[in-house]
């Protein structure tokens, strides 16, 4: 994991310098490229020993607990996506940018990866109940929290008081900006086709969970026969 955040936190942080030698797309291409492999194997390992250490607790078995997982797991990547919704930039067909939005579900927090995050490893680590599931979202939640302050600081370089102002008017915390009435909530921005996507993308990913289990196994396997 310390592999995967050293090289998404410091790529994200060269991206000025870089574009400015490689171009807008070529900085995307490297970084998606490097995060995505990297990510893939950290999938893949998770998948295949979330259930090592110590079972802290079982309650796969009570009743609610799946549906809450699951509508958890909904929930988190609602949180998660935003940033997918620029899907020509993110594959360098249209030229990538640094966006300050403002709108939407940035209204709720301004750093929605990191609360989906968080959602997503409380249903997770509640639904398998192991240290190394515990301590893999420690990790995780922990290095989001550090993509925070590095995010914060990447926008205040780039946008100065642009960003800063934008800073005042939003939260961390979910829906922190809205009841001290620093922000407003508008529910019309929520009606955009991208949450179709993430939608769809849920349903996939609830398809496909046990083929994603039984291939991570595989490959795992496949590892262990070549070491």
């Amino acid at each position: 994991m310390g592999v995967f955040a050293t090289a998404h936190s410091g790529l994200a942080a060269l991206r000025m310098k870089a574009e400015e030698q490689i171009g807008a797309r070529g900085y995307r291409v490297i970084f998606a490229l490097t995060s995505i492999s990297l990510a893939l194997v950290l999938i893949i390992y998770f998948l295949n020993h979330r259930y090592d250490g110590v079972q802290l607790w079982q309650v796969q078995g009570v009743t609610g607990v799946k549906p809450f997982v699951w509508i958890l797991s909904v929930i988190s990547f609602l949180f998660l996506y935003p940033a997918t919704f620029n899907l020509l930039e993110i594959a360098a067909i249209q030229k990538p940018q640094v966006h300050l939005y403002e709108t939407g579900i940035i209204r709720i927090t301004r750093h929605p990866q990191m609360v989906g995050q968080v959602i997503w490893c409380v249903a997770h680590a509640l639904w398998i109940g192991s240290t190394f599931t515990l301590a893999t979202c420690f990790g995780l939640v922990g290095y989001h929290l550090f993509a925070v302050w590095h995010g914060d600081r990447r926008l205040a370089m780039r946008y100065g008081n642009t960003f800063r102002e934008a800073k005042a008017r939003t939260s961390v915390i979910p829906f922190l900006a809205i009841l001290q009435g620093r922000q407003s909530l508008l529910w019309q921005e929520f009606l955009r086709p991208s949450y179709l996507g993430v939608a769809f993308f849920v349903g996939l990913i609830w398809w496909a969970h046990p083929a994603m289990m039984l291939g991570a196994m595989k490959v795992g396997l496949l590892a262990q026969s070549l070491g």
